[in-house]
């Protein structure tokens, strides 16, 4: 028979050795990020309209919800490539159409050609007008995409060095820059479309991985403040068995959370939801095993605070003497 809370059942007080998989998890690692870098040599991202280039239009039936299906079914017999309808308003009876280009019609004239081709096969369906967006500008978009990026790492690795070491920043940050990598090879691998929503995505799971290294941090240097005594790696495989049921909870209910939009939310959400969850994922795994194993091969500083310190293989405090009063003559 089942007792609530079910989180009753989440393990306790476990004495897992993390720190030993290390090794294997840094060849892992190693070949992840080498496939995902050959990835992009051989594939290259898919980028969408935002970036590549392409038109876009909008579209409205009065008195009725737009037929978002039908509407990329057509286009999709017409010979558009990348193409996006989203459905927008109160009840549905507007859409927005994108489409990176359409064969044997010249990019100028792609909305003109479009409007042609659906109005009577969907009568009644109003066209408010269009836009091409250049490859230049789309350039100009994703390289400032790419900026952002850069600027979030940079001022977490400031955060991070300010809160805690300088070791534990660089840490952060090279686990923050191996999600990213490994997302957007992964994006790359799939040929799933490259957005502003993914970038929006990416941005998403730097706060959510970030998040997790400074919980990861904070334990790790109240752990260090205690056993000042005992070797970093017991202290290290001690603080994750200890935020480890924290961790089971909040991986598994963000991933709850998206699982429904993934599965149900169809392919204009499908890039947005899916790299959101890969990088859950991700980002707990470079929260023990990246993150961590670079404090472990740099070394931490214990504090200066005046608690007695801990021996975590006895289990007892280490006395201090207080000091003796200097007399003056």
């Amino acid at each position: 028979m089942f007792r609530w809370p079910l989180t009753r059942y989440l393990p306790h007080d476990t004495k897992i050795d993390f720190v030993r998989a290390a090794p294997f998890a840094a060849v892992v690692s190693a070949i992840a990020v080498a496939g995902a870098i050959a990835s992009f040599i051989m594939f290259g991202l898919n980028l969408g309209v935002d970036f590549a280039g392409g038109s876009s239009m909008q579209v409205s039936t009065p008195g009725r919800a737009a037929p978002v299906d039908g509407i990329r079914k057509a286009l999709a017999e017409l010979g558009a490539h990348d193409v996006l309808v989203q459905s927008f308003g109160e009840r549905g009876d507007a859409a927005t159409i994108r489409f990176k280009d359409v064969e044997g019609v010249d990019s100028t004239q792609a909305v003109k050609h479009v409007e042609q081709q659906l109005a009577p096969r969907f009568p009644g369906m109003r066209f408010q007008g269009g836009e091409t967006v250049s490859p230049t500008v789309s350039g100009e978009l994703f390289q400032n995409g790419l900026k952002a990026l850069g600027i979030a790492l940079a001022l977490m690795l400031g955060y991070i060095w300010f809160r805690f070491q300088l070791q534990f920043g660089l840490g952060a940050v090279a686990a923050v820059f191996h999600d990213v990598l490994l997302t957007m090879g992964l994006l790359s691998a799939l040929q799933i479309e490259f957005s502003m929503s993914s970038i929006a995505a990416l941005l998403t799971v730097i706060g959510y991985s970030m998040n997790e290294k400074v919980i990861t941090f904070d334990r790790l240097r109240e752990n260090l403040r205690k056993y000042k005594t005992t070797p970093l790696r017991d202290v290290i495989n001690l603080s994750e068995n200890e935020r480890l049921s924290r961790t089971l909870i909040t991986g598994t209910t963000a991933i709850l959370a998206l699982a429904g939009a993934l599965i149900w939310g169809g392919p204009v959400l499908f890039p947005l939801v899916f790299t959101m969850v890969f990088g859950v994922i991700i980002g707990t795994y470079s929260s023990i095993y990246v993150a961590l194993p670079i404090i472990l091969l740099w070394g931490a500083k214990r504090g200066d605070d005046d608690e007695a310190p801990i021996d975590l293989t006895k289990g007892t405090s280490v006395q201090r003497q207080p000091p003796r009063r200097q007399t003056t003559r």
